[in-house]
């Protein structure tokens, strides 16, 4: 049930597909990962892996990235994952930040909200861009490392087929179609990123559970040229369109996003027929005082689901986004979730392939993002149950916050859309990993009493710091010192404490473990004649990691904290990272 009318203002480049030379109707080349799926999710991991060195081939059924409205708004934290994979810039140029919205019910705002934004971001808490011009600007990048990433276009999956000898190298078969031309592919690893409709879920037999809703939204994208700021705003019940709940988001290049609910005795496909759309846009525009000529663009059905598979590591073959779960549109958990699965299995994914992890290092990735999927399901449902109530219940309940909003302030936190935030790994089986293992190794480093600051599976926070440039301090971010690598933190300049942390280092680097040590300093003493030295100047990041002079830090190259000690050393630390690249499974995976 789609409507395509006039294009957007963007023009995608179309790919031809191609079959690589065959032996036997086999590509004689043993892939190290095949990843499913060109969309967004499927992009970033593919970028993730070739900056670790991981070659790919991304397996893509259409012929160019996507066309019409999907995903429109990307978090800051998934902006931090572009910035730490090279990817950022294009996204701030294109994209309008916003920090907040308004809810209106009938014709009055009753609330309005603010997402975190101070002086210490690097970057803007949301962004709106549409999911073609997201998926562009990874083709783009992916297109600078075409030596390590293979993309397939107009190639199709019909079957795959897992190793279930013992003796035989882990991995998996792939049955391919492009064109005519019906074809194999083998590879160690496969990453299903194939959407809601997963064909490779399916070929395997999985099943998503959870919610689906009856409730269904019509998607109205237009041309409309207005100033009007960016924000999120949400109409209940409008005198334009009573009964119905509407949103509204403006995109970049005057296109704007228009989500209205159907009414229960509604039919969908009748729904579509522009006779019917255009006069509800128009009303919606006018109750908004938007007098432009406008003209739609795209017009489909979209239906609720909170829904995830209980696993997202199936042997050899592993779950990320829309494949491994799906979350209702309220609050963008949707594409933000999927880059979030993407930046964790890429780090664990590359080190397996590069022979720096164990394979039980991934049952982690299913761990932490299932976890993280339950927590978005939670909040996605009560968004959902407010946005497009299911139940006489829901509705009665969410009548009468609306009608009290106006005058009582305490019942319009109800009305918060809850956007996306980062998720804290609290039960991950890594946070216990590392102290476990500095602990058996009877070190005199302890992980120390912390009364505050992020935990071990937390993100870490931004800061503004300084660093020195040419004998002249220069302002940075707490972002920019991360990689897609390992980083130390440590807290203070301890000479006596150089020598192992250099040791460290060279063992790590003859590891092949993508590792970087950063000194943290108060002063700018010293950091002249040393560019790995940050400068805290205003000693906000000691105030928020609660970090003294010996703190350390170990960050996670998704850049969520692996351990922390009060007196760290670098014997502790390379205790915790190898045991944490070693970490044996509970149980073995089927």
């Amino acid at each position: 049930m789609i409507r395509s009318f006039k294009p957007y203002p963007f023009a995608p480049r179309h790919y031809e597909g191609a079959v690589p030379p065959l032996v036997d109707g086999h590509d004689p080349v043993r892939r190290p990962v095949a990843i499913v799926g060109g969309g967004p999710v499927g992009m970033t991991l593919a970028l993730a892996l070739a900056r670790q060195g991981v070659r790919s081939v991304l397996i893509e059924a259409d012929d160019s990235v996507c066309t019409g409205s999907r995903a429109i708004c990307i978090s800051r934290r998934s902006l931090e994952i572009l910035k730490r994979l090279g990817a950022v810039q294009a996204f701030l140029q294109k994209g309008l930040p916003w920090t907040g919205g308004r809810s209106f019910y009938r014709d009055t705002e009753v609330f309005r909200f603010s997402m975190h934004q101070d002086e210490e971001q690097s970057l803007p808490p949301m962004i709106n861009i549409a999911q073609y011009q997201i998926e562009q600007f990874l083709l783009d990048e992916l297109e600078r490392h075409a030596d390590l990433i293979d993309i397939r276009w107009q190639t199709r999956v019909t079957g795959i087929e897992q190793s279930d000898d013992a003796d035989a190298p882990r991995g998996a078969t792939l049955a391919l179609s492009t064109g005519d031309t019906a074809w194999h592919m083998r590879a160690d690893w496969v990453v299903a990123c194939d959407g809601g409709r997963s064909t490779v879920r399916e070929a395997l037999g999985l099943k998503l559970t959870g919610t689906t809703y009856e409730g269904r939204y019509v998607i109205v994208d237009i041309a409309l040229r207005s100033a009007r700021a960016t924000e999120r705003l949400a109409y209940f019940d409008p005198p334009s369109n009573p009964g119905s709940t509407v949103l509204v988001h403006k995109q970049p290049d005057d296109v704007w996003r228009i989500d209205y609910q159907l009414r229960d005795d509604e039919d969908p496909q009748a729904a579509v027929e522009p006779d019917n759309v255009m006069p509800r846009v128009q009303s919606v525009l006018d109750a908004m005082g938007e007098t432009g000529e406008w003209s739609p663009i795209w017009i489909t059905v979209y239906k609720a689901n909170a829904l995830t598979l209980d696993r997202y590591r199936h042997g050899s073959v592993l779950f990320a986004g829309d494949a491994a779960h799906l979350v209702p549109i309220f609050g963008v958990r949707g594409a933000n979730s999927g880059i979030d699965d993407a930046d964790n299995l890429g780090w664990k994914l590359g080190c397996v392939v590069n022979g720096v992890a164990s394979p039980d290092l991934l049952d982690s990735y299913s761990d932490e993002r299932v976890f993280a999927a339950r927590e978005n399901l939670s909040y996605g449902m009560k968004s959902t149950e407010f946005m497009a109530p299911p139940t006489f219940g829901f509705d009665l309940m969410r009548t009468a916050v609306l009608g009290l909003a106006e005058h009582h302030a305490a019942v319009r936190p109800l009305i918060n859309p809850r956007q996306t935030h980062p998720i804290a790994y609290v039960q991950s089986p890594l946070n216990r990993v590392a102290p476990d293992a500095v602990q058996k190794a009877d070190s005199v480093h302890e992980a120390g009493q912390f009364t505050k600051g992020p935990a071990p599976g937390s993100v870490l926070p931004e800061c503004r710091l300084k660093r020195m440039v040419d004998g002249k301090p220069a302002d940075m971010h707490l972002t920019d010192l991360l990689a897609p690598c390992f980083t130390v933190l440590r807290f203070g300049t301890d000479a006596s404490q150089d020598a192992g942390w250099q040791r460290m280092q060279d063992d790590m680097a003859s590891r092949k473990v993508p590792f970087k040590a950063i000194t943290v300093v108060d002063t700018n003493n010293g950091a002249s004649i040393d560019g790995t030295i940050a400068i805290d100047h205003t000693g906000h990041l000691h105030q928020m990691l609660d970090a003294t002079a010996g703190t350390v830090y170990l960050i996670r190259p998704d850049g969520h904290v692996l351990a922390r000690w009060r007196e760290g050393s670098a014997a502790a630390t390379h205790c915790a990272l190898i045991a944490t690249l070693n970490v044996q499974s509970k149980e073995s995976q089927s």
